[in-house]
């Protein structure tokens, strides 16, 4: 059927993917291919707005391919300001920063006029009743509650097409309760509240169907809607239930089949949208399954409806409010290059995602996506394009959100439409209101029907009118706020467009540069407005301050965008030009340069521009502005000589020096300059003003940029000129008069100014120096001539000598820079600089200046190894390296035996020290070179957490392993010493002890016992009772134990006792389980080699102990701790059930006072929980009985299966004698055949020795055939394959058998594969 012309005039592809392009788009960006619209709608499109009212009232078409530019292009967006609302046109203006960024007004909203009108004149005139539902596609069809559907066009008339039914009908059917166009616009489906359904012809307005019987009889039409397929609608009644409706035309007549896909009775299902597909769509993979989403009121559900009915995911709303109505959405959203189906559902104020794909192998995936968060209830829902939605409120306010970033855009207020909604249906009124309270509830707030979108614009349905809402595109979005004279605003929305960040884009197509071009001329048109603007309305009357405001609104922001935009050439050739009529606007302008310029946003400046901008600030005093402004630009436009000589008189040195370097490339003037005012003073020996000292130190940085490179005072110096500067300035500084010398002048005044002024920094520059031309030649030799200068300027001194230099490097009265003192000094030294000092008075000096490397130095030079023992003590910098230096003396060679046991006995004297130090470190110094002294050492540590640490350290087991430079065997100490060790572990860290106990083997029991027993460490106690041989015992020590904590318990007290062990941070009941689990796994260990009476002596006081302290646990204060004993009783119950008969265990349970008195119910926990154990273990040991007697009896019907099926020959004669079985007649003979088929006589195997007698088997035979071929193979193989051959005939199984054949021969059959 071809396309009307009607249909044509709706831009029906406008906001569709155009899957040619796809290789350009991804998730931020998707073009919409241009259609051909009627031309007559551009002159709809430009009419004036009318700004007095709420509302845009326009005459116009649906759908305006101006409003909808073919290649729309979105991408993200920065925030938004700007609600859209039209009441905000009378506020005042506000001043917006420049990193605020606006949305402007996305919607447009209009009134249909000619639509109203009609719908309004057919109610009076006709009788039509109030409109009801609405559905949009190349026509506008809009119901009424008297069952009448009116068709109008799209057209600039919106002129009444067809009345499709009458009000007879509509009397009989009820109101149109539900709508829905086809793809092709050629067929509508009506629903009514009484539960009829019609099919029209929109062609010729023909009745084509009649629908009474699709679904149960009393039930109001909710959703009818066309599918892809346009011979299959499904639709969804008040009842909740889902009907899929496929129309045929068989011989003439059509028919309608109807399906259940869901029943109300599962749940009710209140909204339901089938995936639609645009045209470019239709071979995308997913269309094939036909999709429908629906929505009740608990959960959504995708399902399938080809090839056959299948449901793809559900989902749950969660907890929600039982008004808020379920809404559903679909659209195809571009993402990373492959558009896939997205469906947007909610209930309440949270929209879900989900994205259908299909992957490469063919699997559907449903994935959820991330959410969106509103904070109100939504009652509508709808794409407005692939990234954009928007949604209505219960307070109808529509807003709009950006999917990706979850920006709200715009708020619109929509409640002066007077929305129609469809409540009445949902409560099935028409049919007696026979539905569930919960869909009548829902059905408050349903508006599907007076809501719909198509192809980017929205419909909406009031009582009297009909509106649509449509984006603006990118120039409207603008233009809308410079009618507002928000100009500000305007611009940030514009570079938004310009910089690609901007949300719901329409009208800008084309490449990016193109696109940039494009919104970059309408940002000059806006400057130019807004300089305009702001020029026409400066006040012209009151305060300065007031002007100067005016303008500091202004032109920042002018300077800010054209800067942006690259355009300085009109920033200072015409809107400069234009401002600079007025005075202030002049000097705010000039002023606000500044900033941009000392960011070098702003690097070059027109020579008018900057004369101005220098001589209104120096006419105001901003000399400081005026610097930062000269070290930033290009000068060599100005009158150098003037502006030196600006900066000279104004002290603006850096500036002087950047124009001297910049503007003459000169760098040696400026130094002249600054040693001129400097070195008098210094000569004279006066003191520098502060001014001076900031010449001074400006003067010492230049010096160092210039050797490094580096321009001065930011920069660096063209490559082509650093090596003639860096000569240059070594030249200037080895001078050996100014320029302007009088007679006094001493040599070298230039080094001598820099010396006087800041000696440190001054070698400091010269050291720098040093490092960064390493390996410049010339630089090196200029170096080296200003270090011959200094000393050369030093030593003539008459004052100077050698013992100045050491009594200022150890001056014990300058705390500063001690360590790079004695670095010198060394130095010095190392390089045979002690010849110039008495040894005496330079030992004395370094060590009242703590020089301790100073004094290392001179005691070895003088092989006092053991007076540099102190020195390390002493320097709490090299403290840890004594020990490498002990055990490097001690164990190199080169040193004397008298001088190797002087350091032995100084370290044996300060072992203490050492110790305190790192008892690790000494317990290995001590291994390797004092094993003999272990017990002396210990004498000399006094202090007993001393000797603790000091002895763990040597009894480590992993000594062995210790990582460091020296790793030595474990040092084995004498049992006394284990014992010494055993004890300071009970005192320091009792937790640590049985590991220590268990991994030693050094101490003896009887010691050991005797003093954990002193210090009440009864865990090892018991340990060591165990270890003995006396494990009841162990176990009264375990006990006494734990009864200690039982009572703890149960006088909420902790002990004394158990704070001493180091479990301080654990509750008693915590205590009580630890102890109880160490007790119990004595008695496992101990029962198994005790007789039965021995193991009860074991269990049955530990079940005492456990349930007598219960009795004492009354209130409901003591249930926790009660509930908590019990179980740990159980645990012993199930514990000792291995070892005690269970009716001994109940025999003492019943005489135990706390059960035996009390009635059943009192122990029924007990008994029923050994029961329970011991049942589980019953069950456990019959299943496993179970499985092995399975598994046998498995494997033995394989293996008899195996030997007991037949054989079958390869040949009928014998592989020996090569005769027939049958035709040999002299002696009846038996017939072996093996299972690799191969058939022989008995008798010719036995001759041929292929079988042989072995025990409980009366022959065992073997394949002669097979096991010759194995032979003839060779080698060690013949042996191993034979070996197997004859191991596999033990499986060999022999059916001795009369064959029914004449010959009446036995046959023997072997099983068994020989290979």
């Amino acid at each position: 059927m071809s396309e009307s012309p009607d249909t044509r005039s709706l831009v029906s592809a406008s906001s569709q993917l155009n899957l040619m392009e796809i290789d350009t788009i991804d998730d931020k960006e998707f073009d919409i291919p241009q259609v051909d619209t009627p031309p007559t709608l551009e002159s709809i499109l430009n009419e004036p707005e009318d700004e007095e009212e709420p509302f845009i009232l326009e005459d116009t078409c649906l759908l305006n391919t101006e409003n909808i530019d073919a290649h729309s292009c979105e991408t993200s967006s920065l925030a938004s300001s700007d609600s859209g609302d039209r009441t905000h046109l009378k506020r005042k203006r506000k001043t917006v920063e420049l990193s605020t960024t606006v949305h402007g007004s996305v919607l447009r909203h209009s009134i249909l006029k000619g639509i109203s009108a009609q719908i309004v004149s057919a109610a009076d005139k006709v009788d039509a009743g109030l409109p009801t539902a609405v559905t949009v596609s190349g026509v506008i069809v809009v119901g009424t509650s008297h069952g009448l559907a009116l068709v109008f066009g799209k057209d600039l008339n919106q002129a009444l097409r067809l009345c499709l039914g009458s009000t007879a009908t509509g009397a009989e059917y009820g109101a149109v309760s539900a709508l829905s166009i086809n793809h092709d616009c050629t067929r509508l489906l009506c629903g009514f509240a009484k539960g009829h359904i019609t099919m029209w012809d929109l062609a010729n307005g023909k009745l084509l169907r009649t629908i009474t019987d699709a679904h149960p009889p009393g039930t109001a039409i909710l959703h009818v809607k066309f599918t892809d397929d346009p011979t299959l609608a499904v639709c969804n009644d008040s009842g909740g239930s889902v009907f899929e409706l496929a129309f045929r035309r068989l011989m003439g007549m059509r028919t309608c089949e109807s399906r259940c896909l869901f029943s109300g009775s599962k749940g009710e299902v209140c909204n339901v949208e089938p995936l639609l597909t645009a045209p470019d769509l239709k071979d995308h993979p997913i269309t094939q399954y036909s999709l429908l989403a629906m929505a009740s009121l608990t959960k959504i559900l995708v399902i399938g409806l080809k090839p056959s009915l299948k449901v793809w995911m559900t989902f749950p709303y969660g907890k929600t409010d039982p008004t808020s109505v379920p809404q559903l959405a679909w659209q195809f959203v571009p993402v990373q290059k492959v558009v896939n189906p997205v469906l947007a559902f909610c209930r309440g104020d949270t929209v879900h995602f989900l994205l259908v794909k299909k992957d490469e192998t063919g699997t559907i995936h449903v994935i959820k996506q991330r959410q969106l968060q509103l904070n109100c209830d939504i009652i509508s829902l709808n794409w407005i394009n692939s990234r954009t939605l928007v949604v209505m409120d219960s307070g109808e306010k529509l807003r709009v959100v950006d999917r990706p970033s979850q920006e709200e855009l715009e708020s619109l207020d929509v409640a002066e439409v007077q929305l129609v909604y469809n409540s009445s249906h949902f409560k099935s009124l028409a049919t007696g209101g026979n539905v569930s309270q919960a869909l009548a509830l829902v059905g408050e707030k349903a508006c599907y029907q007076s809501v719909c979108s198509y192809t980017g614009q929205m419909v909406l349905l009031g009582t009297k009118s009909a509106h649509i809402l449509t984006l603006r595109n990118w120039r409207e979005r603008v233009d809308c706020l410079l009618k507002q004279e928000r100009f500000v605003e305007a611009l940030s929305l514009a570079w938004s467009f310009h910089e690609g960040t901007a949300k719901a884009v329409l009208g800008l197509f084309g490449d990016p540069a193109k696109r940039k071009g494009v919104v970059a001329d309408k940002m000059i048109e806006i400057l130019f407005q807004y300089v305009e603007r702001s020029v026409k309305k400066c006040p012209e009357h009151g305060k300065i301050q007031i002007m100067e405001q005016h303008f500091q609104d202004m032109v920042p922001v002018m300077v800010d965008y054209c800067l942006q935009l690259q355009r300085t050439d009109l920033l200072f050739n015409q809107l400069y030009t234009r401002l600079v009529e007025n005075c202030v606007a002049r000097g705010v302008f000039l002023e606000s340069l500044e900033p941009y310029i000392v960011s070098e946003r702003l690097g070059c400046v027109t020579a008018p521009v900057m004369r101005d901008l220098l001589t209104h600030l120096q006419d105001n005093n901003m000399m400081d502005s005026v610097e930062n402004c000269l070290i930033h630009l290009d000068i060599t436009s100005l009158d150098i000589q003037q502006v030196v000589q600006m900066c000279w008189d104004n002290q603006l040195y850096d500036a002087m020096i950047y124009v001297f370097n910049r503007g003459m490339n000169d760098y040696i003037t400026p130094m002249e300059k600054l040693f001129q005012v400097i070195g008098p003073p210094l000569r004279e020996g006066r003191a520098l003003t502060d001014e001076q000292v900031v010449m001074g130190n400006k003067l010492l940085v230049y010096i160092s940029c210039s050797l490094a490179g580096r321009a001065y005072p930011l920069g660096d110096i063209p490559e082509d000129l650093v090596s003639q500067v860096k000569n240059q300035v070594f030249e200037f500084l080895i001078r050996l008069h100014s320029a302007e010398a009088g007679q006094e002048e001493e040599l070298y005044p230039y080094i001598r100014t820099l010396v006087h002024f800041d000696t440190p920094e001054f070698l400091n520059v010269l050291a720098l120096t040093l490092e960064d031309f390493k390996n410049d030649k010339q630089a090196l030799e200029y170096q080296q001539r200003i270090v011959d200068i200094l000393l050369k300027v030093m030593v003539e001194n008459s004052d100077f000598t050698p013992s100045q230099v050491l009594e200022f490097l150890c001056s014990p009265d300058d705390d500063t820079r001690h360590t790079e003192r004695q670095q010198v000094l060394l130095e010095l030294l190392q390089v045979g600089g002690v010849i110039q000092f008495d040894e005496g008075r330079l030992l004395g000096l370094a060590e009242k200046a703590e020089f301790y490397q100073i004094c290392e130095f001179l005691y070895e030079q003088n092989h006092l190894y053991d007076k540099i023992l102190d020195c390390y003590l002493r320097d709490p910098l090299r403290k840890e390296e004594i020990f490498n230096y002990i055990h490097n003396l001690l164990s190199m060679p080169g040193y004397s035996s008298e001088e190797k046991h002087c350091v032995w006995e100084k370290a044996l004297l300060h072992i203490a020290e050492l110790v305190t130090l790192d008892p690790a470190k000494s317990a290995d110094l001590v291994a390797m070179h004092f094993p003999e002294e272990v017990r002396p050492i210990i004498t000399r540590l006094q202090d007993d957490h001393l000797v603790f640490q000091f002895l763990r350290c040597l009894l480590d087991q992993s000594a062995t392993s210790r990582e460091g430079p020296h790793p030595q065997p474990l040092l084995r100490l004498s049992p006394d010493l284990h014992e010494l060790h055993i004890g300071l572990l009970c005192r320091f860290t009792p937790r640590q002890l049985t590991d220590f106990l268990k991994a030693s083997q050094d101490y003896r029991l009887e010691e050991a016992v005797q003093i954990t027993e002193q210090y009440q460490v009864h865990e090892a106690t018991s340990y060591l009772l165990e270890k003995k041989g006396d494990s009841h015992g162990a176990f009264q020590v375990l006990l006494k134990t734990l009864k200690d904590k039982l009572g703890a318990v149960t006088s909420e007290k902790r002990s004394e006792e158990e704070g001493e062990t180091g479990r301080e941070e654990e509750s008693p009941l915590q205590r009580v389980e630890g102890s109880l689990g160490d007790i119990i796994a004595l008695c496992h260990r101990s029962s198994q080699s005790l007789n039965q009476e021995q193991r009860g002596v074991l269990w049955f006081p530990l079940l005492e102990a456990m349930m007598s302290p219960q009795k004492l646990l009354k209130g409901p204060d003591t249930r926790t701790t009660s509930e908590v004993l019990k179980e740990l009783t159980m645990k012993v119950l199930n514990s000792m059930s291995s070892f005690i008969p269970l009716p001994a265990i109940i025999q003492r349970i019943l005489q135990d006072p706390v059960y035996g008195k009390g009635k059943l119910a009192e122990i029924q926990g007990l008994i029923l929980g050994m029961l329970e154990t011991f049942n589980y273990e019953q069950t456990l040991l019959e299943t496993t009985t179970s499985l092995l007697n399975h598994d046998l009896h498995w494997s033995l019907s394989h293996l008899r299966a195996a030997v007991s099926r037949g054989l079958h020959p390869r040949q009928d004669h014998c592989n020996i004698c090569l005769q027939q079985y049958r035709r040999r007649q002299d002696s009846p003979d038996d017939i072996i055949i093996f299972s690799c088929g191969h058939l022989y006589h008995c008798q010719c195997l036995q001759r041929k020795g292929s079988g042989h007698a072995e025990p409980r088997l009366l022959q065992v035979w073997s394949c002669y055939k097979c096991i010759s071929s194995q032979r003839g193979r060779g080698g060690d193989r013949v042996t191993t394959e034979t070996g197997r051959g004859r191991s596999t005939s033990l499986a060999q199984t022999n059916v001795m058998s009369r064959e029914a054949g004449e010959d009446g021969k036995k046959v023997r059959t072997v099983v068994g594969n020989l290979s």
